[in-house]
């Protein structure tokens, strides 16, 4: 009888301690990108459509919503987003939207992120910046809430919001350019021969300040101990041959192609046996 008495308290202290783990009806997700030189961080939980009625029933329109289940939805950002004329700073916020039938939604990006759901009491003044996102219907049926960070650009993406057979698409811009400039200036005060490659290379890619472009990437070939490596040497054949100096270019190309075939860089020999190939012709 002590036995099964014993028995029995230890069943009821397991079943006390003991814990049934099941999966979450709107499970947590993360989506994490980087625009230009920007991290995008956004942390939400993804209800699922179930056969229900989403937009005008289950989400109301115009009415605020937390964008998803559970705690409120966060974006973290590194620095900061531009949409339009209005300014995001780098920090984190809570997401907020508004939907309207057939038209744009309201996205509020809250400074307090510490609610469940909405917050009990709006505090405009909490508002860090209000955006509108363009709506557009959908096939197929997208069975669980998303958001995405979606059409990367060195300058830019768009925050969407894709849920049932609709999708809100909130384009913006980063300052990739502006935060380029600044550190090839502030490096330009002592560059090395690599950092003068890096501008050039930059200035070649943007389609900005060639004669610069060749200053730099000249001055990083002359800095180079030895043998000009061939990727500096075809940088500044392409670089020649955007100003149109197509002569030099394939001398410089011709440089770079005897490096890469020495080196036994293929990749490198093949463009630059093209590149020649085609600039002889402009010169015909």
């Amino acid at each position: 009888m002590k036995k099964i008495m014993i028995a029995l308290l230890c069943m009821g202290s397991f079943s006390l301690s003991a814990q049934i783990t099941t999966p979450q009806p709107s499970p947590a997700a993360k989506v994490w990108q980087t625009v230009g030189l920007t991290e995008v961080t956004v942390e939400y939980s993804r209800p699922a459509k179930r056969d229900r009625v989403i937009f005008g029933d289950l989400v109301p329109y115009d009415k605020m919503w937390r964008t998803g289940a559970n705690k409120n939805t966060m974006i973290t950002v590194s620095d900061v987003l531009i949409f339009g004329k209005d300014t995001l700073q780098a920090g984190t916020y809570a997401v907020f939207t508004k939907p309207q039938k057939g038209k744009s939604w309201d996205v509020y990006f809250y400074t307090n992120t510490e609610n469940w759901g909405t917050p009990d009491k709006w505090d405009d003044t909490k508002v860090a910046l209000k955006a509108s996102a363009k709506v557009s219907s959908t096939e197929p049926v997208t069975e669980s809430f998303t958001i995405g960070v979606d059409n990367v650009m060195a300058d830019g993406a768009e925050l969407t919001f894709t849920w049932d057979k609709t999708k809100a698409a909130l384009p913006f811009t980063v300052p990739t350019k502006a935060v380029v400039m600044a550190s090839i200036n502030k490096v330009m005060a002592g560059p090395s021969g690599t950092d003068y490659y890096k501008a050039a290379d930059y200035y070649l890619t943007e389609k900005m300040e060639l004669p610069t472009a060749l200053e730099y990437i000249n001055k990083a070939i002359d800095m180079t101990e030895g043998d000009a490596p061939f990727w500096y040497l075809r940088r500044k054949a392409l670089i020649q041959a955007e100003l149109g100096d197509y002569k030099n270019a394939i001398e410089s190309a011709k440089l770079s192609l005897a490096a890469a075939e020495k080196a036994n860089y293929e990749g490198y020999v093949k463009s630059n046996k093209k590149s020649i190939e085609e600039w002889t012709k402009k010169l015909k």
